[in-house]
C-alpha cells in the first residue's frame, strides 16, 4: 500500500466522487506511460482491427480494375499579339492568381462538360450513360426491358439522364493548377487509356474554343448593338440639326460669315450712317461757309461752290469782257454814250445772272444739306429698328444655342459610336484565345491506379488509425475502475488494497491445482495472494489515525464482487496474525459464508437477535484458523429491520468487547436496503469494487447512499484483479512493479 494513503488523515465522511470520469480517463491518455500501458492492455484487439483494415485495403487494391490517367497541359498566357491598336471588346485575362483559380473552376464546370459530352457523343457510351448498359441478371428476372429511347422520354427524364451522364463524366475529371504558375493540368482517369486521352484533350480543346466563341459572340453582339444605336443616333442628329435650322429661319437668325443677317445689317447701317454723317457735315460746312460769306457782304463770287461753277466762271469772263468794253467806251465816248449804257445794261444783266447763279448754288447747298440730314435720320431709324430686331434675336439666340449644343452633343456621340463601330467591325475575326495547349494528352502506357505502394502505405496508416481508434474506443467504453489512481481520483476514496484472482498470481500450470482462495491464504501465507489481505489489514489499521477500527463492514454496490471471499480471507489473515476475529454473516438472503465454509447451522444471527439463542451457542469455529463465525441459519429470514434494531447495536457492542475485529459480510448496497441500516453501526466500511467490471455510476450511487447515512467509508478495495493484465496498467499503480518484487512471494 502506498505510504501516502496511510499517513493522510481521513475525514469521517469521504469526499464526493469526482465528476467527469470519461474526460479524466481521456486526459490521462496523454501521459506516455499510461498511453503505452493502454495499448499494451488492448494490444490484441488493436492488432486484430488493424489487420482487418489492412487486409481489406490490400484486397481492394489487388482486385481493383486498373485505370489510366491522361493529362493535357493548358497555359493561361497573359501575353497577347497586338495585330491592331484597337481595344478588344472582351479584354484578355489579367495576370492574377485568382483568375487562374477561376479558369480552373470553368474547366470543371458542367457547361464545359456538356460540350464534351456532345463533341465525343458520350451519351451513346455505356460507360457514361447507364441507360445503355446491359441489363443485369436481376433486371432480367424482374422483367426490365432495354433502355428507353430518347424519343420515348419526357423532357424531364431526358434532362435527368443528361445530368447523370455529365455527373459520370465529371466524376473522374481532375483539374488542378501547377503550383503558383499559369499552367493548368487537365487530367482524366478511365479504364480505357485511349478514351481517357480523348476526353482530356476534348476538355482542353473545348475550353479554348469556348474562349474564342465568347470573344466572337461579344464582338458580334457589340457590333449589332452599335449598329442599332448608330441608326438611332443618326435620326437624332438629323432631328436636332433640322430643329436648329427651323428655329433660325423662324426667328430670322440666318447667318453668313459667322454673323446673323441682322448683325450684318446693323454693321452696314453703321457704316452708311458714318459716311452719311461725314457727307452731312461737309454739306453743312459748305452751306454755313457760303452763308457766312454772304452775310459779310460778299457778292458770292468767292463762295467755294461758286468758284468751281462753270456758269459763274463763264459769266465772270463775260462780265470782264463787258467791263473792258465799258471802260473803253467811257474813254472814247463818255459816260452817257448809248453804247456805254448798253454795255452797262449788259454788265448789270451779267451781274444779275451771277447773283442768280450764286443764289441757286446756295439753294443747292441747302438742298444737299437737307438731303444728308434726311439720309442720316433715315439711317438712324433703320439702325434703331435693326437694333430692336437684334435684341429680339439675342433672346432667341439663347434657345438657338441650346438647340445647337444638343445637336452638337448628339453629333459627337454619333461620331464616337461610329468610330467604335468601325473598330469592332475591323476587329471581328481576329480574336485570340487567352490560353493555349502546351502539351496535349498522350495515351498512357502504365495504369495510374491502383497504386500498390501508395495504397498499402495508406492501408498501413488506416490500419494504424483503426487500431488506435479501437483502443481509445474500448478505453472510453470501459466504465469500470482498474487502478489505485482511478479509485482516488474518481471516487474520492483512499485505495485500501487490491485483491487478485488467485489463478492470476501463479503459473498457468499451477492454477488448475489451486484450491479455494479462502484456504490459499492459510496454505500459502507467503504468497502474493495472501499479501494482498495483509495490505488490506494494514490499510484498515491506519484508516483513521488515533482510533482503532474494530467493527468493519465489507460491502459493494452490486452482487458477485467478492465480498464473502474477501471477508473470510481477511478474517483468516487477521487470525493468523494473532488477532481475535469474528465474522458475522449479514447477508440474510444468500448466506454465502455458509456455502464458502461448508456450514449448515440450525441457529444463527437472527435467533441471537430475537433472543431465541445465545451468542455463545451460535458462534462456530473456523476450521482453518482461530477465527469465529456468526452464521445465518439455513432457512432463517425475517421481514423485520433487525440491523437497525437495538438488539443489533447491543450484539455489536458485545462482539466488539470480546474480539479485536468484527467483520460484517453484508449484502450489496444497491440491492438490499438492510446494508444502509447496518453500515452506520460499523466503525468503518470497506467498499469493494470488482476490477474493471463494476460500473463507476453504480459505485458512485452506493457510495452516495452510504455517505448520506453518516457512514465512515474507510476506502475502496479492488477485487478479482487479473494480476497479469493489471501489470500493464502503467506507471504509478502498485501492480506495475509486481515483477520487481515477485521474488518476495512463495506461490
Amino acid at each position: 500500500m502506498d505510504a501516502k494513503v496511510h499517513q493522510l488523515p481521513i475525514p469521517a465522511q469521504a469526499p464526493a466522487p469526482a465528476a467527469g470520469f470519461d474526460q479524466d480517463r481521456l486526459a490521462r491518455l496523454v501521459d506516455p506511460q499510461v498511453l503505452i500501458a493502454t495499448f499494451r492492455r488492448h494490444l490484441k484487439v488493436s492488432l486484430a482491427v488493424a489487420a482487418i483494415v489492412f487486409a481489406a485495403v490490400a484486397v481492394y487494391t489487388l482486385q481493383a480494375t486498373p485505370k489510366y490517367t491522361a493529362t493535357a497541359n493548358v497555359l493561361l498566357d497573359p501575353r497577347k499579339q497586338k495585330v491592331t491598336g484597337i481595344e478588344d471588346v472582351l479584354s484578355g485575362l489579367p495576370a492574377d492568381s485568382s483568375v487562374v483559380d477561376t479558369e480552373v473552376e470553368i474547366l470543371k464546370s458542367r457547361a464545359l462538360a456538356e460540350r464534351v459530352v456532345t463533341a465525343l457523343k458520350l451519351d451513346q457510351d455505356p460507360d457514361f450513360n447507364p441507360a445503355l448498359a446491359k441489363p443485369g441478371l436481376l433486371d432480367g428476372l424482374i422483367g426490365k426491358g432495354g433502355p428507353a429511347t430518347e424519343a420515348s422520354l419526357s423532357d424531364l427524364e431526358a434532362q435527368k439522364r443528361r445530368e447523370k451522364i455529365v455527373d459520370n463524366l465529371l466524376e473522374d475529371l481532375k483539374v488542378s493548377r501547377a503550383g503558383l504558375t499559369y499552367m493548368i493540368k487537365v487530367s482524366y482517369e478511365n479504364e480505357d487509356p485511349e478514351k481517357a486521352t480523348a476526353i482530356a484533350n476534348a476538355f482542353a480543346d473545348r475550353y479554348l474554343l469556348e474562349q474564342l466563341e465568347a470573344k466572337f459572340e461579344a464582338t458580334r453582339t457589340a457590333n449589332e448593338w452599335l449598329n442599332g444605336r448608330l441608326a438611332e443616333l443618326r435620326v437624332q442628329v438629323q432631328t436636332a440639326e433640322a430643329a436648329v435650322e427651323q428655329f433660325k429661319a423662324a426667328n430670322g437668325l440666318m447667318s453668313a460669315e459667322g454673323a446673323t443677317l441682322t448683325e450684318q445689317e446693323i454693321s452696314n447701317l453703321n457704316q452708311q450712317l458714318a459716311l452719311v454723317r461725314v457727307q452731312q457735315a461737309e454739306s453743312e460746312a459748305r452751306l454755313n461757309t457760303a452763308r457766312a460769306q454772304l452775310a459779310r457782304g460778299s457778292t458770292g463770287e468767292d463762295v467755294g461752290e461758286a468758284l468751281g461753277s462753270q456758269v459763274i466762271q463763264e459769266l465772270r469772263k463775260q462780265r470782264a469782257a463787258v467791263s473792258g468794253r465799258v471802260a473803253d467806251l467811257e474813254g472814247r465816248y463818255g459816260a452817257r454814250h448809248p453804247e456805254i449804257l448798253k454795255a452797262q445794261r449788259e454788265l448789270a444783266d451779267i451781274d444779275s445772272q451771277i447773283r442768280a447763279e450764286i443764289t441757286r448754288i446756295v439753294s443747292n447747298l441747302e438742298a444737299q444739306a437737307q438731303v444728308q440730314r434726311q439720309r442720316t435720320a433715315s439711317l438712324m431709324g433703320s439702325l434703331a429698328n435693326s437694333r430692336g430686331t437684334l435684341a429680339g434675336n439675342n433672346r432667341a439666340m439663347v434657345r438657338l444655342r441650346e438647340l445647337e449644343r444638343n445637336a452638337e452633343s448628339v453629333r459627337s456621340l454619333y461620331e464616337s459610336f461610329l468610330g467604335r463601330f468601325k473598330e469592332t467591325s475591323a476587329q471581328e475575326g481576329i480574336e485570340q484565345s487567352d490560353a493555349r495547349v502546351v502539351s496535349r494528352a498522350r495515351i498512357p502506357t502504365e495504369p495510374s491506379s491502383p497504386n500498390l505502394p501508395l495504397n498499402l502505405a495508406l492501408g498501413f496508416v488506416l490500419a494504424l488509425g483503426a487500431g488506435v481508434g479501437a483502443t481509445v474506443m474500448r478505453e472510453m467504453l470501459d466504465t469500470g475502475i482498474g487502478t489505485a489512481d482511478e479509485v482516488e481520483q474518481q471516487l474520492g476514496l483512499p485505495y485500501l488494497a487490491g485483491v487478485p484472482v488467485l489463478a492470476s498470481t501463479m503459473d498457468r500450470a499451477k492454477a488448475d491445482e489451486a484450491g479455494a482462495p479462502v484456504d490459499h491464504v492459510v496454505d500459502k501465507p507467503l504468497s502474493s495472494f495472501a499479501e494482498a489481505f495483509r495490505n488490506l489489514k494494514t490499510s484498515l489499521q491506519f484508516a483513521k489515525m488515533g482510533e482503532q477500527l474494530k467493527v468493519i463492514a465489507l460491502t459493494s454496490s452490486l452482487p458477485d464482487e467478492g465480498k464473502t471471499t474477501t471477508t473470510l480471507c481477511l478474517a483468516r489473515t487477521l487470525a493468523m496474525s494473532g488477532a481475535k476475529v469474528v465474522v458475522v454473516d449479514c447477508d440474510l438472503r444468500r448466506r454465502a459464508v455458509n456455502d464458502e465454509l461448508g456450514l449448515d447451522p440450525e441457529k444463527g444471527l437472527l435467533e441471537v437477535l430475537s433472543g431465541k439463542a445465545k451468542l455463545a451457542d451460535v458462534l462456530l469455529d473456523d476450521a482453518r484458523s482461530s477465527a469465529k463465525v456468526l452464521p445465518v441459519a439455513k432457512h432463517a429470514y425475517t421481514p423485520k429491520d433487525v440491523f437497525g434494531s437495538v438488539a443489533m447495536t447491543k450484539l455489536l457492542a458485545e462482539l466488539k468487547s470480546s474480539y479485536d475485529y468484527v467483520l460484517l459480510d453484508t449484502a450489496p448496497v444497491l440491492a438490499v436496503a438492510e446494508t444502509r441500516a447496518l453500515a452506520p453501526k460499523a466503525d468503518a466500511v470497506a467498499l469493494l469494487v470488482r476490477w474493471r467490471k463494476t460500473p463507476k455510476k453504480a459505485t458512485e450511487s452506493a457510495l452516495r447512499m452510504l455517505q448520506n447515512g453518516q457512514t465512515f467509508v474507510a476506502g475502496a478495495v479492488l477485487t478479482q484483479i487479473d494480476q497479469r493484465e493489471q501489470s500493464s496498467y502503467g506507471y504509478g499503480d502498485p501492480s506495475y512493479y509486481h515483477r520487481s518484487y515477485a521474488k518476495y512471494y512463495a506461490e
